[in-house]
């Protein structure tokens, strides 16, 4: 169904710009009337300048089975490997492009990353911070098997304060140590 890539800046700012386009409803989140302009180009160079920081884009083929028909980039995974320490993964983003959602891409592209990042990455946990008012993504993460830990923080998002909820889950061989 789907397959990922690494996202380069001088490639792939277009697309992900357009990917940021068609989800609408999470700048609304940050009371944005969408995406700021040239954002995905200045998120692919931050990505770059971060050690162990990687973009990956979530490709579905255009015609499914056809691999001449090309892919369309719909969606986006940003994590940092082994941070804040050895063996842990740091999801920074999760996002599919909203005539793609509902529809198991996400799911099948976190399944994806998570078999490589358990095997070749050498991971065994993963973390994330979900904004308590993001009820889907809260839902999607622990249908993926994400638990809250009961930590949470504060960070600013424009004029306000946002708590942000820690969610972790085992992946790889601590999945069975377990």
């Amino acid at each position: 169904m789907v397959s990922l890539i690494p996202l380069d800046p001088a490639l792939h700012s277009e697309a992900l710009q357009q990917v940021y386009s068609l989800t609408p409803g999470y700048w609304e989140m940050y009371h944005l009337p969408g995406a700021p302009a040239g954002q995905a180009g200045r998120d692919l160079a931050a990505v770059q300048e971060e050690a162990g920081r990687t973009a990956l884009g979530i490709l579905l083929p255009n015609q499914p089975g056809n691999p001449a028909a090309g892919a369309q980039l719909i969606g986006l995974l940003d994590f940092r490997t082994h941070w804040p320490e050895q063996g842990t993964v740091y999801v920074g983003m999760v996002m599919v492009a909203e005539p793609f959602q509902r529809q198991g891409a996400a799911s099948a592209a976190w399944g994806l990353l998570e078999e490589w990042l358990a095997g070749q990455a050498g991971v065994g946990l993963a973390r994330l911070t979900v904004e308590q008012f993001n009820l889907s993504a809260l839902r999607f993460f622990q249908q993926l098997g994400f638990e809250l830990t009961g930590e949470s923080r504060r960070t600013k998002s424009g004029q306000r304060l946002v708590r942000l909820l820690v969610m972790e889950k085992a992946i790889g061989h601590m999945k069975r140590e377990i």
